[in-house]
């Protein structure tokens, strides 16, 4: 017997906006074809709830209330000088520039001219002429991720597609900045395809911005491509501010080539309801990772972190550190898979993640898991949460700092720990200059 679920009125909206949308969004034939098999996917699939195992602390079917109209030829206006205000701190970090704005490419906001070695087309661009085999490959890079990944591929209006070309050493970090701006609530999906060729390095940064006095009531659906050749490294940052109602939903699907090397950050900071999935997978020996990140949440906001590393080769390393700051209601998700394949003996993986509570009120779920079927392994992993020391805080009062001040400082050093994985100093200034601002709201808070 079949039993029919009924649908949501989110679930509903978002494919009845894709058939408003179907016809203006970017694309020859093909990607439409591969569009309509996409939105169709997300159909059967519907919103991830509770009742699957990789959504249990999160739950879009239940939280996600309505689909807010796609994006699609936005032409609000936006200047250098409000690019520089929504881009705060990370205005000060030299680095080439490709900007978005709502889900379209500002090419009078860009800065990548005399970047040998570097490359950058537009998805957008892309999608309109591509022939069946490149609409095949744009379409199904994450399929069998999921609804959300359906999604993006559905409606993804623009994004970057990155080629840093063997050999090649970036003099500056490449800066791919998504700004929102305007009145109007929308919905925005873009996708980053991330190509760095065989022995090359570079630093990319991944920014998601808002522009002071943008509506509050957006949904945005981001996806990353990334493939590391046989031994090049990346350094890859991504810095997500919001003011505390965006719902930002995110999916890096990372490759790493022989002797490989990635490093990856996420900081999240006032994002409402966020998402971050990371999926990496070992393609060649000798491959090593270094994945990390930051979030600060209050109020009702809640951070889901899901990462899975795949150990499929044998001789890799990764390492993972995450730390969150819980104030108020906020709710902090971490899920964090290793999975050692029965062939990947010499295996080398390690994995942590903490919570600092600043309130009682505030919930930290962490699930950290092994599958390891190998024997000839090294790995480990580990959960803490806790509230401020009230010994060491009563210290720093007895020696003449203020409570806030204590405070702060006590908070700055947790988080340092994991900020301190940016290697770029530009970047980690800037990152520690957001978790500043936000912690004197929150000392102040505490308070009153």
């Amino acid at each position: 017997m079949n039993v029919a679920v009924m649908k949501t009125k989110a679930e509903q909206a978002f494919s009845e906006a894709f058939e408003a949308a179907a016809g203006k969004l970017p694309g020859s034939a093909a990607v439409k074809a591969r569009r309509a098999e996409a939105i169709g996917k997300f159909s059967t699939l519907g919103l991830p709830h509770r009742r699957i195992e990789e959504w249990k602390y999160t739950d879009l079917r239940a939280n996600l209330k309505e689909a807010l109209p796609p994006a699609i030829h936005d032409k609000t206006p936006l200047t250098i000088a409000e690019l520089i205000v929504a881009l705060g701190p990370l205005a000060h970090v030299d680095a080439y520039r490709v900007a978005f704005v709502n889900g379209q490419h500002r090419a009078e906001l860009d800065d990548v001219s005399e970047a040998p070695g570097l490359d950058v087309a537009l998805l957008g661009k892309v999608l309109d002429s591509a022939p069946e085999k490149t609409a095949n490959r744009l379409i199904a890079a994450a399929e069998g991720e999921g609804a959300v990944a359906a999604l993006n591929a559905a409606f993804m209006t623009d994004g970057a597609i990155v080629r840093v070309a063997e050999g090649a050493a970036l003099a500056k970090p490449l800066l791919i900045v998504f700004v929102r701006a305007g009145a109007e609530a929308r919905s925005v999906a873009v996708r980053n395809v991330i190509n760095i060729g065989d022995g090359a390095t570079a630093t990319i940064i991944e920014a998601h911005v808002v522009l002071p006095g943008a509506t509050p009531d957006v949904q945005v659906n981001a996806l990353n491509e990334v493939l590391v050749g046989k031994g090049a490294g990346l350094d890859h940052a991504k810095v997500a501010v919001d003011g505390g109602k965006c719902v930002h939903l995110s999916n890096w699907a990372v490759t790493l080539g022989a002797n490989a090397t990635y490093r990856g950050f996420q900081f999240s900071v006032g994002l409402g309801l966020a998402r971050n999935e990371i999926n990496v997978v070992y393609a060649g020996e000798g491959g090593k990772l270094d994945l990390s990140g930051a979030y600060l949440a209050r109020g009702g906001e809640h951070i889901d972190t899901t990462l899975v590393v795949d150990h499929a080769v044998p001789r890799c390393e990764s390492r993972e550190l995450f730390k969150g700051v819980l104030d108020g209601h906020a709710r902090g998700v971490f899920q964090g898979k290793v999975i050692v394949r029965p062939d990947a003996q010499k295996s080398d993986g390690k994995q942590m993640s903490q919570a600092l509570m600043l309130s009682e009120d505030a919930e930290f779920d962490s699930k950290p898991e092994l599958e390891i079927f190998a024997d000839d392994v090294v790995c480990g992993h580990g959960t803490t949460s806790a509230q401020l020391d009230p010994d060491l805080l009563f210290y720093c009062r007895s020696r003449g700092i203020p409570e806030d001040e204590a405070r702060a400082l006590m908070i700055e050093s947790f988080i340092g720990e994991a900020l301190d994985k940016v290697e770029h100093a530009e970047i980690r200034t800037a990152l520690q200059s957001y978790a500043t601002s936000w912690l004197a709201g929150s000392v102040r808070a505490v308070r009153t």
